[in-house]
């Protein structure tokens, strides 16, 4: 079987790592050309780099593609050059990116019109556990093009879900990112909160870790919250609101309330000022710091002044975005 991947940046170059150990024949593609040839001369067998998507999935009994945006799924699915110009009948293509349902739903029928199958397969996990084998995909599509496709899924995945039609899993993959915004903003308020209160901060985590919310996500960010300098971005800010805009969108078409994620996203947009998108989305926890340290300081400026004691809570500027969000961004 020859595989195709689509995308090589961190997570599509861990994928290729992956595919080559398991013995598959690979075939890569990525927007710069660099960047895939870059991945081929760290694979084994090396890989055959294509200059335009429609070479790849030519070529390609499964084509993998991992992309930044909605943007990039549509430009590199459809058109003269595209990925379902080249597709063939009996092969698939599986798109792992993270995006909205409708978006992936929007390049069928160009696939399906070539005989391909189509598949949405965004996963969960780091770039590590890609690399390793240990992934989740959750899978939206036709049972037979699942079929076909996993073998080339299996060397990726532990678990392999199957949730329903095109479109489910990238609807899945939503749900898990809500979450997963949730439990970082919870646990840098919690850290936070255990240092305001004299606490270290390392034994804080040691405690969260064992205690009942101790949730694998507490676990592998502990470098990101306790030595944020030595560890690798494994999810940025930038990437965070991008992903946090979806869920929004998804929410307001199904007509569903998540007024947690409007908090995220106003601590997101907070942290990510002054050009500090790039890094990882823990670093909310700095931010969280900072505001301590300014309301701190507000606070007691007006407690020196007679009549102006400054209810609690009241003069927080993350309180203010969230209503600013709630307000439609009127202040």
């Amino acid at each position: 079987m020859i595989v195709a991947v689509v995308g090589t940046g961190r997570m599509g170059g861990a994928m290729a790592r992956a595919l080559a150990g398991a013995g598959f024949e690979l075939v890569l593609h990525n927007r710069t050309r660099d960047r895939a040839e870059a991945v081929a001369t760290e694979l084994p067998g090396g890989a055959r780099v294509v200059e335009v998507p429609a070479e790849a999935s030519a070529a390609a009994d499964v084509t993998i593609t991992m992309l930044a945006d909605d943007r990039a799924v549509r430009e590199t699915y459809s058109g003269p050059g595209g990925l379902a110009v080249g597709s063939r009948p009996g092969t698939v293509l599986v798109d792992m990116s993270t995006v909205l349902p409708d978006t992936i739903r929007s390049v069928e029928a160009e696939v399906r019109a070539r005989g391909a199958g189509l598949l949405d397969a965004p996963v969960s996990g780091s770039v590590h556990l890609a690399e390793s084998g240990t992934l989740t995909l959750m899978v939206g599509g036709e049972a037979a093009d699942l079929e076909r496709a996993r073998p080339a899924l299996e060397p990726l995945a532990s678990r392999i879900f199957h949730l329903g039609p095109l479109g489910s899993g990238a609807a899945m993959k939503l749900a898990v990112n809500t979450l997963i915004f949730g439990l970082n903003q919870a646990l840098a308020e919690g850290l936070v909160l255990a240092e305001a209160a004299g606490i270290d901060r390392a034994l804080a985590y040691d405690v969260f870790t064992a205690s009942a919310a101790g949730a694998p996500f507490v676990g592998y960010k502990r470098a990101s919250y306790l030595e944020p300098a030595n560890a690798p971005v494994g999810f940025s800010l930038d990437l965070a609101a991008k992903d946090l805009g979806l869920i929004d969108a998804t929410a307001a078409a199904l007509g569903v309330l998540m007024p947690q994620v409007a908090v995220n996203q106003a601590v997101i947009r907070l942290a990510s000022e002054g050009g500090r998108g790039g890094a990882d989305f823990a670093t909310v926890a700095d931010e969280l710091r900072r505001r301590a340290k300014a309301e701190e300081g507000t606070a007691a400026r007006s407690r020196r002044r007679p009549g102006h004691a400054v209810p609690p809570g009241e003069h927080g500027s993350i309180r203010r975005q969230q209503q600013r969000h709630r307000n439609g961004g009127e202040p």
